[in-house]
């Protein structure tokens, strides 16, 4: 992307303004896609109680969810250079919505598995799009800022579900809910479609460059093939190490996100409503430990160690949970808000050190890649927690939470050791 400036503070005032507006609608549809990922596993208590579906079932359908959206995430990047972002997102949203429509409506197993791999065909789209926009239309000076807020927005889309979800299925039901939830994410794809100018770059041609002209378009980044991308996998251990630590943190987050909410009312005896504000809170302090974690990034150049440390804390939080010895409720919920801090403090170093030990011309290659290890670990961590719970181990999500975390913090000592001695053996070839 081509740097650009401009002659007057009118100009640098407006260019601010369509950034951030960029930012706040691109933020929007990412919160909804984050939002609709929990939105299954917040209705497992009442889709269990109208249905009679166990464990493994309602896990099952979170899996279909995500092996959708894993084998969508690469697809969708092509079609983003192909036909642009603005049309795919909405594409995406237009899927979460009639997905949303569908649980609500369904008569049984069958019509939710369709509505959750449609769910996962629209979230297939959003990391492609949404770093095509940030990257190609917002100005280098606030990239930073937009990064940090698409992640914020992420996290605060999974605390708004669970409350959400639980309080309007309390008011009315579970179907009023999930129809709501539909309508949500329909009010954003209306403010992206009337932004859908500022977002494909055609509202900049008001603002001049420093030669008074309209400023060029950037133009699109080659993206390499599929079998170039999975050619450099083969070879670059430490790509498979940041893979696989993408599908552990992945699979500790599903334990957390999609089993506490029964894990709280059946261990500890909490209310639905208390469980599920219990888990939006863990979401909200994960996000407040992204924006410290970011401190800590500038702070250290050892970025594996602030990751590797705040994922073994998380871990450790999470088993002391599963134990059992906490005395009360309020304690437990104390843990698990500091354990989704410990976590969030992780986000903004894993992001560093994932840079770090990218081939250079490679950065699409190895995003698709990474991030197709999080839909992997996603989708396998629903069926074995749920079968934890189905044969007897209530508290076996949180133990594999906390043990996929501590797995994941080996794995990024790994993962800088591996680039730190390809940079080596580079600097002595």
């Amino acid at each position: 992307m081509s740097e650009l400036t401009f002659s007057d503070a009118g100009d640098v005032c407006m260019i601010k303004r369509n950034d951030w507006q960029i930012i706040g609608l691109v933020g929007s549809a990412h919160a909804c896609s984050h939002f609709f990922q929990l939105l299954l596993p917040t209705l497992f208590l009442s889709l269990s109680a109208e249905f009679g579906f166990d464990f493994v079932q309602l896990g099952f359908l979170t899996s279909v969810f995500f092996l959708v959206s894993c084998m969508g995430q690469a697809s969708s990047g092509f079609v983003v250079d192909r036909i642009g972002p603005v049309p795919v997102l909405l594409f995406g949203l237009g899927c979460l919505i009639v997905a949303a429509v569908m649980i609500g409506l369904a008569p049984g197993y069958t019509v939710l598995l369709l509505a959750a791999a449609l769910g996962g065909v629209g979230n297939s789209v959003f990391h492609p799009v949404d770093y095509s926009i940030l990257n190609h239309r917002v100005s280098k000076p606030r990239l930073g800022h937009a990064f940090s807020a698409h992640g914020l927005t992420g996290n605060l889309g999974w605390a708004l579900s669970p409350v959400f979800i639980s309080t309007l299925t309390l008011l009315f039901n579970w179907r009023v809910a999930t129809i709501c939830a539909g309508l949500l994410v329909a009010a954003v794809m209306a403010a992206v479609w009337l932004g859908r100018d500022r977002l494909s770059g055609q509202a900049l041609g008001a603002l001049r460059s420093e030669e008074g002209g309209v400023p060029e378009k950037p133009a699109k980044e080659p993206q390499a093939p599929v079998g170039v991308m999975l050619r450099t996998l083969m070879v670059q251990p430490a790509l498979w190490g940041a893979f696989l630590f993408f599908a552990c943190t992945a699979t500790a987050w599903s334990g957390v996100q999609q089993y506490t909410i029964p894990l709280f009312t059946g261990t500890y005896g909490m209310e639905k409503v208390l469980a599920s504000a219990a888990l939006s809170s863990y979401m909200v302090l994960s996000a407040l430990g992204m924006l410290a974690g970011g401190f800590l990034v500038s702070a250290s150049a050892r970025n594996e160690l602030v990751l590797a440390i705040s994922l073994v804390l998380a871990g450790a939080l999470l088993a002391v949970l599963a134990m059992g010895v906490v005395s009360n409720s309020t304690l437990a919920v104390l843990l698990l808000v500091l354990a989704g801090f410990a976590s969030g403090v992780s986000t903004p170093s894993r992001d560093m050190l994932i840079r770090r030990v990218t081939p250079k011309g490679s950065t699409g290659s190895v995003y698709g890649l990474v991030y197709s290890g999080m839909d992997v670990g996603s989708s396998l961590g629903p069926i074995m927690f749920g079968a934890m719970v189905d044969h007897g181990l209530r508290e076996g999500p949180w133990y594999g939470a906390g043990i996929a975390f501590a797995l994941a913090a080996w794995l990024a000592i790994m993962v800088a050791r591996f680039g730190a001695a390809k940079k080596t053996a580079a600097q002595g070839a």
